[in-house]
């Protein structure tokens, strides 16, 4: 029997997909649990921050504050501290965290900054390792390719600063170290499954457009060890489930054409409850902002407050 073209496309992209969950599921029911990927982010918490603040910002309804401090590997992190000024203090505060190629100003972060802030929450921002004020080196980020040891250390040393920022917080008087949430948006998103799963100081996580099973990035490979072993450090299905029982809320793209539904669908499946999972009537780049930071909103509101 032979086939126009257009349905062998259709019945080999079917099968592709059928091909994909197969192997998804099967990565998930054999993921290896010999080493505790959780203890690689350790860190020697004597260490001082050595951090520095100053006013950047100041309007009759916020203040901006500009600050750095040491992260591990001797890495020195910048970021924006922003605190409404008729909220009661200490504020409960959001570590929003942007994309892949991004900065901590960029303008869908800058709007999530403005959204917490009038209903009053504190809004720590920094940038990704290597992005922003902190790029270094200009490669392409691909966990496959050429640089993928590079890219892996992005999102590595991303989580260690994560929690010098935990640290940093918790120096402050303005802010309430037992109140701290996170947001994390795509490649933030990733970050974010793995540093709050190591991290229980954050008591309310919300990841947007990001997903786990990082080995499907390998296709044919994807069942290898190797492949397996690579991404186990920076794999978000190894840590989500750790951050039961705190509260755990996943926002997602039906029409994702950066982060596949299915790799979505495998986060939410590996997180324990409390959780919830949403999602919108569109593509990644292309998402409501006003519908996933008030979906956002809500969780905090009913939860960190």
């Amino acid at each position: 029997m032979r086939f126009s073209k257009k349905i062998r496309n259709w019945l080999f992209s079917i099968a592709t997909i059928i091909l994909l969950i197969f192997v998804a599921f099967k990565l998930v029911e054999t993921k290896s649990d010999n080493f505790p990927v959780s203890k690689y982010y350790g860190y020697d918490t004597s260490i001082p921050l050595r951090d520095s603040v100053h006013i950047a910002i100041d309007t009759t309804g916020f203040t901006t504050l500009a600050f750095t401090y040491n992260s591990v590997h001797n890495k020195k992190v910048s970021g924006l501290l922003s605190l409404p000024k008729n909220s009661t203090h200490p504020l409960p505060v959001i570590i929003l965290m942007h994309g892949l190629g991004d900065h901590k100003a960029v303008d869908y972060v800058q709007y999530g900054n403005d959204f917490f802030l009038k209903n009053g929450f504190a809004v720590l921002r920094i940038d990704i390792s290597d992005h922003g004020d902190r790029k270094e080196e200009v490669y392409e980020f691909d966990l496959t390719g050429t640089y993928k040891y590079w890219s892996r250390n992005v999102i590595t040393q991303t989580v260690f600063d994560l929690r010098r920022a935990t640290d940093f917080i918790e120096t402050r008087e303005e802010l309430d170290s037992k109140r701290i949430g996170y947001y994390g948006i795509s490649l933030g998103g990733i970050i974010g499954a793995v540093f709050c799963g190591v991290e229980d100081r954050i008591k309310v996580p919300v990841i947007a457009l990001a997903g786990g099973q990082l080995n499907l990035l390998y296709e044919e490979k994807a069942l290898s060890e190797e492949a397996k072993d690579f991404v186990s450090i920076i794999e978000p299905l190894n840590f989500v489930e750790q951050i039961s029982p705190r509260p755990f809320l996943t926002l997602n793209a039906k029409n994702d054409e950066i982060v596949p539904p299915m790799m979505s669908k495998l986060l939410y499946k590996e997180a324990k409850d409390p959780k919830n999972i949403i999602w919108y009537n569109a593509k990644h780049r292309d998402i409501p902002l006003d519908k996933v930071y008030q979906d956002g909103l809500n969780w905090y509101n009913t939860y960190l407050k």
